[in-house]
């Protein structure tokens, strides 16, 4: 048979496979925890695909009926694991495509004795279009996604218009989208995206556009750094169109334009370990960074 016939077509995802390989702690964490933690889903042709029958009773899952989190590029779970101790009446699903990141979270959550999370080891895109029923999600977080700079592999960010619309159709009434970049470029991006998409409403449009620093969102190294590097963070939240007319929620103040934050007062978050990020830096780990 002609090698052509055997050939994978490659689509256009928003993330870059590292290696799987595990250290000693990340396979340790995999074996004592991936049966319950690691939501098993079959693929539909690459490994970190979803077949488009695949499905999941999350209720059945959990073993209860709560609302439900997406967290889409969890990378090590530092952001994830914060905000299922902070929600622990939520379901909370992470997708991530990079094996060493997940064992790293399993290992994570059984420190700190969480029960409300679960790992799907597989594209977030086709996850939430798959797995994830219409109006059924609480909240969506897309933190430091890759920025993709070169204007050739824009087509590659998370952030489009389809993905956009899929979130709208995936949110319930009251349900928010939250995202954070430390990149100029791509806020801006996100924002001319997203303040078009018809599904959407940006949540803080009267107060400038870009939302207060999600307080629930604990301060990583990788966000740390670049503080430390003079870059501003940009946060934003949107909410489905139909719910615009919804009283803001009471616990965020109003926001101001993007800032660079002062350095760590003793109220700051603590800083914890660093995020497997999306974009390979000088000082990244000898894994590597990891996509989505």
């Amino acid at each position: 048979m002609p090698r052509s016939e055997h050939r994978v077509h490659r689509e256009v995802v928003s993330y870059v496979r590292r290696s799987a390989r595990m250290n000693p702690s990340q396979e340790k964490a995999w074996d004592s925890h991936a049966g319950r933690l690691v939501v098993d889903i079959p693929p539909r042709v690459t490994s970190t695909s979803v077949h488009p029958e695949a499905h999941v009773d999350w209720d059945a899952v959990f073993g209860r009926r709560a609302p439900l989190a997406v967290e889409i590029g969890s990378g090590r779970g530092e952001a994830l694991v914060a905000l299922a101790e902070a929600h622990p009446d939520w379901n909370i699903v992470a997708f991530e495509v990079f094996q060493p990141a997940v064992a790293s979270t399993l290992g994570r959550i059984a420190r700190q004795g969480v029960e409300n999370v679960r790992i799907v080891l597989a594209n977030g895109v086709e996850g939430l279009t798959v797995l994830v029923p219409p109006a059924s999600l609480t909240e969506l977080w897309t933190f430091f996604p890759d920025p993709w700079h070169k204007p050739r592999h824009h087509k590659r960010r998370l952030v489009s218009p389809d993905f956009a619309a899929l979130v709208a159709a995936r949110l319930t009434p009251s349900g928010s989208w939250r995202l954070a970049t430390d990149w100029a470029d791509y806020a801006e991006a996100m924002r001319a995206v997203l303040d078009a998409a018809p599904g959407l409403v940006n949540a803080h449009a009267s107060d400038g556009g870009w939302a207060p620093r999600f307080a629930e969102r604990p301060l990583t190294k990788y966000e740390a750094r670049g503080l430390a590097a003079g870059r501003t963070v940009y946060d934003l939240t949107y909410v489905r169109a139909d719910a615009a007319h919804l009283p803001a929620a009471p616990a965020e103040p109003a926001a101001s334009p993007p800032c660079v934050p002062p350095p760590p007062g003793p109220d700051a978050p603590p800083v914890v370990g660093d995020l497997v990020h999306r974009v390979r830096r000088p000082d990244a780990d000898a894994t590597g960074g990891v996509p989505l």
